[in-house]
């Protein structure tokens, strides 16, 4: 099988050059190799940047009604053509489709509010803020900067920075994972054909040399970063060290408290849904549970039922609700888990290695749905940011315990509690030590116009001088709670919801 190659986007096209390192891309769905990914080296980073920095001294002076009408034909184009990057994601990551869709809708949300940059990017105005004297602000473009992603979310977390970078006048050099490198370059050409200026964005693909380059190049003005908590460190200390204002998101464990009040059916489906969506390769995945007994018992004989019900297969066949993990090296790392899990004292309630694969060839990266009961911090599967589809209960014995419990982790990107009771629930919000809660919401990811962001070890780089950001969400009832939910799938949707 001969393989297609990947290059880079550089100054509105791709490169030219040839590549002395190049990577494989898998289909994870069958193993297979489908494209080799050219590895920036030092040079090429410089030559991206250089670009960027050129693009800049035009695009900087840009009338804001300029900028805006780019943004509006990228809008349109990525809307039009939300389907072919949604099946560009399946193909390279191997969530399913619909997940993949929901992905591109993310996205969008934030391209569209960067559409509104004139009304966002006002400054302000005092008369007589001392005898005589005016005063007035004003937001101005940084330069080139950068944003390094992760493979978890190729599309939209790339388009949770660079829409609003490139409508305030900066440009951009993106560096994607290499794991799935394709939908940053459909993007590219995407801001080509809606007139973005050539230079003003920009594609680089690589590992750990491309990144080190961004990091401490001189003309790279700010670095945007998501990814593992280690990495995230380095990233922040390497680019606060060269200069550069930075934002690194981090890793989670992120838990999910139910109350003796709650309704179990809801937060089983939640669990589910959370848990195992994406195949559980997401910064905002539910992997840990924490039942205040006595509802333990029943809470994880519904989540096994749901369990045994779900399809796992191939993400471009509509009837999957699960995919593979992205490469056959991570999804060996995941599975260890289960024998460490075991030997930790840990009950494997469900085994995901046995679980069926629906229309799924044998060599696609596959682990299906795990749960471990009786999990105590310590073990591995607990203490682990596993990134796989692998849920750990925890029992307890009251709300108190659980929120130490959660407080003492020293991850703090999301939580949820499922409850009944509007008081516990108003005590959890202010209570719990973590930047995003949702209240009978499994997966608190808010919308463009809300800060995305964690606490501790989550998070590097936001203002914590001046207090931390933190995002609540609330139904108003079950019915709003629903949309998360399919009946068509018997209650449960594994997609990534298209808003909150």
């Amino acid at each position: 099988m001969t393989s297609e190659h990947l290059t880079h986007w550089i100054a509105g096209r791709p490169w030219t050059g040839t590549s002395e390192r190049r990577g494989d891309v898998y289909d994870p769905a069958t193993g297979k190799v489908t494209h080799q990914v050219d590895y920036a080296d030092r040079a090429v980073v410089d030559l991206a940047v250089g670009a960027a920095l050129e693009a800049f001294q035009d695009w900087r002076h840009a009338s804001v009604a300029r900028r805006t009408s780019v943004l509006f034909a990228f809008r349109e184009l990525l809307h039009a053509r939300r389907d072919e990057l949604a099946a560009v994601i399946v193909a390279e990551h191997g969530k399913v489709h619909s997940d993949a869709l929901g992905e591109v809708a993310r996205g969008l949300e934030v391209v569209e509010y960067a559409c509104g940059i004139p009304q966002l990017s006002k400054g302000g105005f005092t008369e007589q803020a001392s005898t005589g004297i005016d005063v007035y602000s004003l937001r101005q473009p940084l330069g080139p900067v950068a944003v390094i992603s992760p493979f978890n979310f190729p599309a939209m977390v790339p388009m949770w920075f660079f829409p609003i970078a490139i409508a305030l006048g900066n440009t951009v050099v993106l560096k994607p994972s290499e794991k799935d490198p394709s939908a940053a370059n459909f993007l590219a050409a995407l801001w080509s054909e809606a007139g973005l200026p050539d230079g003003v964005f920009n594609v680089v693909h690589g590992d750990k040399p491309a990144v080190d380059r961004l990091l401490e190049h001189p003309d790279v003005k700010s670095v945007s970063f998501v990814g593992s908590t280690p990495i995230a460190r380095y990233v922040y200390e390497t680019g606060t060290r060269h200069g550069k204002r930075v934002q690194a998101l981090g890793g989670a464990k992120n838990h999910m408290l139910v109350l003796p009040d709650a309704d179990l059916d809801l937060a089983a489906d939640a669990a589910v849904n959370a848990g195992f969506g994406a195949a559980g390769e997401r910064c905002m995945a539910v992997s840990v549970l924490v039942a205040v007994d006595p509802v333990g018992d029943g809470l994880v004989e519904r989540i096994r039922e749901r369990m045994a019900g779900l399809t796992v297969g191939p993400g471009c066949a509509p009837a999957s609700e699960m995919g593979p993990l992205v490469t056959g090296v991570h999804r060996d790392k995941v599975a260890a888990y289960l024998d460490a899990g075991v030997a930790d004292g840990a009950t494997l309630a469900v085994d995901g290695r046995t679980h069926p694969l629906t229309g799924a060839e044998a060599d696609g990266f596959w682990l299906g749905p795990t749960l471990f009961d009786h999990v105590k911090p310590g073990m591995s599967v607990y203490d682990d940011e596993i990134f796989g589809p692998v849920l750990s209960v925890v029992r307890v014995s009251s709300y108190d315990e659980g929120l130490a419990l959660i407080n003492a982790n020293p991850y703090g990107n999301g939580t949820a509690l499922f409850t009944n009771d509007g008081g516990a629930a108003r005590r959890f919000q202010h209570e719990v030590e973590v930047g995003m809660v949702g209240i009978n919401v499994p997966i608190p990811v808010p919308v463009a116009y809300y800060s995305f962001g964690g606490w501790k070890s989550s998070l590097f780089g936001d203002a914590h001088a001046y207090g931390e950001d933190g995002v609540r969400f609330f139904t108003r009832g079950k019915a709003v709670t629903q949309r998360w939910l399919d009946p068509s799938h018997g209650g449960i949707n594994l997609g990534f919801p298209t808003n909150s």
